[in-house]
């Protein structure tokens, strides 16, 4: 096993901020920059199980979920909307729940993708929080997408889009792209901090693909979430708003340019 290897792996197929620290023979921690919403970072440990290697979180995640809900509804046993979509979410990124562990192993050596697939996971579940707290719904999301709709001739927008020959799996999904120009304009809606996370990592890895595009990134309410990943998306994303409501002529403006200069 060469440990600066995996790490360049680590790195390259998901940030530059992730490290690798032994805790004991065939186990170590994965430190990266991702949290949950209330600034947890997620517990990931490398480590070798019979004759291979495995991610796991050693059940951190759902004893971190159960601060906040009652955790029975995630239970093997259970039938409830939370352990549907958690069971969906693991499963749409190969990862494994054994008696509450989550755990993915290394095929093939490929450490980093396993590794990007892990925190897809990982926040997917993180979401379930949000069922079990008391909040308003918002309609932010759906606001953007029709304000989108408003400056832009529709015959140039796809919502939801993915590279269909590079992303066949659907992993890195765009709010919106507009199309007809060069360089295509991503558009993000960014509501908490889990979708910064993942929206980063989706313009990462068009980068690495080479995919020509154009970024826009236009949160709910900068202001309320936490910094990194906001800093971690606003790194990645050519263009961002803190907000919608206050920035609508700018947008607007962006957009005229970009549609333009693409």
């Amino acid at each position: 096993m060469n440990l600066d290897s995996i790490r360049d792996d680590f790195k390259g197929r998901v940030c530059e901020q992730i490290d690798l620290e032994q805790e004991g023979e065939d186990r170590f921690l994965v430190a990266t920059p991702f949290r949950f919403e209330d600034g947890d970072h997620y517990v990931i440990v490398l480590k070798r199980e019979d004759d291979g290697w495995i991610l796991t979180d050693e059940a951190s995640t759902l004893m971190h979920l159960s601060y906040w809900m009652d955790d029975k509804t995630l239970e093997p046993s259970a039938i409830s909307n939370r352990k549907e979509i958690m069971d969906s979410s693991l499963s749409s990124y190969s990862v494994h729940n054994r008696g509450g562990e989550f755990f993915i192993p290394i095929v093939e050596s490929r450490f980093g993708h396993a590794l990007f697939n892990f925190i897809q996971a990982l926040s997917k579940v993180s979401d379930i929080s949000f069922l079990s707290q008391e909040r308003v719904v918002s309609t932010f999301m759906e606001d953007l997408m029709e304000f989108i709709r408003e400056h832009v001739d529709n015959t140039r927008l796809a919502f939801n889009w993915r590279d269909e020959r590079l992303d066949k799996k659907g992993n890195y999904i765009v709010d919106c792209r507009i199309n007809s120009m060069e360089r295509p304009l991503f558009v993000y809606g960014v509501p908490n901090e889990t979708k910064a996370n993942l929206a980063a990592l989706s313009l990462l890895k068009f980068a690495t693909w080479d995919v020509p595009y154009q970024s826009l990134g236009v949160f709910e309410d900068q202001e309320s979430l936490d910094p990194k990943p906001v800093a971690r998306f606003t790194d990645a994303v050519g263009k961002s708003y803190s907000n919608l409501p206050g920035n609508k002529k700018e947008i607007v403006r962006y957009l005229d340019k970009a549609l333009k200069i693409g």
